[in-house]
């Protein structure tokens, strides 16, 4: 999939969540729906940190572009490193280790980790990311045109204020876990769902994705999951931008409403 249907995909799925969570008892404020679809609308980019071409690669200037870089020549040691005798070679790392369930669970608890032991300086940070990437997905046209140097402002200031908001008693800070030092814990739950969402979208195309890595399947320790053939798509065609994306925004006006108890 292409970023914008990834973030779409990322933000109408934690709506969804707050849905759920609503039916479940535990309702989300609203602060949290916010900036918790937010966030998932970016986290739903980070797995292609290993595409120097991707969305995520441009978010930070020259900042992002030399980490995906990085994470490519990583993941493409990781895949060689464990690949089995099925697995076909390859010559980047890209629907590699970072679009694996196992990434997505470590990223998301790193996150929740970074938030309740960093402080408001290490919220602050989190929130600033997945914003500016949620611009990038959400916004890509304006993006585009717009200066990096506005986006990053509108990320900066929005993390100030959606964070002053959370901070306030009941907005949201402990919110799912309300024990002592447990106050934003509950971040690293929209990461890792915005990953596993952006592993799900690619293992609709054609090429498939290694979400269960490291389990073998078929003899494959990378094993390409997906549907069937003949239900896969190209990224970037028809199917992705008249219908998919379509769905994400009708899905999460749902998921939101009834999130808000306004369905």
């Amino acid at each position: 999939m292409m970023g914008p249907a990834h973030s779409l995909s990322g933000a109408a799925a934690w709506l969804g969540v707050g849905a759920a969570a609503a039916a479940a008892g535990h309702a989300m404020p609203w602060p949290v729906l916010v900036v918790g679809a937010l966030i998932c609308a970016g986290a739903a980019l980070a797995p292609d940190l290993d595409h120097k071409s991707a969305t995520i690669s441009r978010a930070f200037g020259p900042i992002s572009r030399a980490l995906c870089g990085i994470v490519d020549k990583l993941s493409y040691g990781v895949y060689k490193a464990t690949r089995s005798s099925s697995d076909p070679r390859r010559t980047g790392g890209h629907r590699t280790l970072t679009h694996t369930w196992l990434w997505a669970v470590l990223i998301g608890a790193g996150t929740s980790v970074a938030a309740i032991t960093g402080g408001r300086w290490a919220v602050l940070a989190i929130l600033f990311i997945h914003l500016v990437l949620a611009v990038e997905g959400l916004l890509w046209r304006a993006a585009r045109v717009s200066s990096d140097v506005l986006v990053w402002l509108l990320g900066a200031t929005s993390a100030w204020i959606l964070a002053g908001i959370l901070d306030q008693p009941g907005q949201g800070s402990d919110w799912l876990f309300n024990a002592p030092g447990q106050e934003y814990l509950w971040l690293g739950l929209p990461i890792v769902l915005g990953a596993l969402v952006h592993d799900i979208g690619d293992a609709l195309t054609v090429s498939g994705c290694p979400i269960l890595w490291p389990i073998p399947i078929a003899g494959k320790r990378w094993y390409p999951l997906g549907p069937p053939k003949f239900m896969r798509f190209r990224a970037g065609s028809w199917i992705e931008l008249k219908l998919l994306m379509p769905a994400f925004l009708l899905l999460g006006g749902v998921g939101g409403a009834s999130a808000l108890n306004f369905i």
